[in-house]
């Protein structure tokens, strides 16, 4: 599933391509994929452009010159692809968005959505989510004393999206990595120092990610060579078995929280 790094490299590469230019043609093939009927969907998005795009969470927002609002969320399996009808993948598509020649392939949507929201039911429907953990107001002491408060793993309070937003499976395991801690152990038992490489881990697994792409494996656009660089990056996550990184040791899957977590047992504690 998208997470933060890779919803941050679609909002960036997106926004040079498509902020600003009336919106041609809408065409929607799985009408489950919309909280509207598909006529409503059509007539307020033909005509009307992108005036911003932002990220809030795994969630893109796409700001309409209507001051309507597309919120979507990609879930498992989604993905993206901006191109011309001849560069569109074989793969099937819900949604098309077009701008002339240029179409937005939303890919993959069984899970997740692309709805249509007034801004103030945007912020309705945001307002459980967890802080933003790149902002600069997440300081480090703000993150010690909002993990330190809480009972379960690593892994179920680093994904749980109300205490923090945007961190799923991937991103939860390669910060527990670069801390040096397990995702079993429990926030409540981390010591002030730990709490600390924690803050620092995330900070730094996340910038990376960003700045290589994400782990996403379909380019968004022909000739786009960032998206998915940082998949290769990754020390732990999907690494079951291959030798760890720092020490040789082989990798380990194990279930935490009913969630799959990859580690090494000999560099986490």
């Amino acid at each position: 599933m998208p997470e933060l790094p890779e919803m941050e490299n679609y909002k960036l590469l997106l926004s040079k391509r498509i902020v600003g230019k009336p919106i041609t043609g809408v065409e929607v093939e799985r009408e489950k994929s919309i909280n509207v009927p598909v006529d409503e969907f059509q007539q307020q998005l033909i005509g009307a452009a992108i005036v911003s795009i932002e990220r809030r969470a795994k969630h893109l927002l796409f700001h309409l010159s209507s001051s309507k609002v597309l919120v979507l969320h990609l879930m498992l399996g989604g993905m993206m692809f901006y191109g011309t009808s001849a560069q569109k993948p074989e793969r099937t598509v819900q949604i098309t968005i077009s701008w002339n020649e240029q179409h937005l392939y939303f890919i993959g949507l069984r899970l997740g959505y692309f709805h249509l929201h007034s801004s103030q039911d945007v912020d309705a429907l945001l307002s459980k989510l967890g802080p933003e953990p790149l902002v600069s107001q997440f300081t480090e002491d703000k993150c010690i004393q909002l993990l330190h408060t809480k009972k379960g793993t690593l892994k179920s309070t680093l994904v749980d999206q109300s205490v923090l937003s945007g961190i799923g499976n991937c991103y939860s395991d390669e910060i527990c990595f670069k801390a040096g801690l397990l995702p079993a152990r429990h926030c409540s038992q981390l010591d002030q120092d730990e709490l600390r490489r924690l803050y620092e881990s995330m900070q730094n697994v996340l910038h990376e990610a960003i700045q290589y792409g994400g782990y996403m494996e379909m380019p968004l656009f022909v000739g786009d060579t960032l998206t998915g660089g940082a998949d290769a990056r990754c020390r732990v996550y999907d690494r079951e078995g291959e030798p760890c990184v720092n020490c040789g040791t082989p990798l380990s899957r194990m279930d935490v929280s009913s969630k799959k977590s990859f580690c090494c047992l000999l560099c986490q504690v």
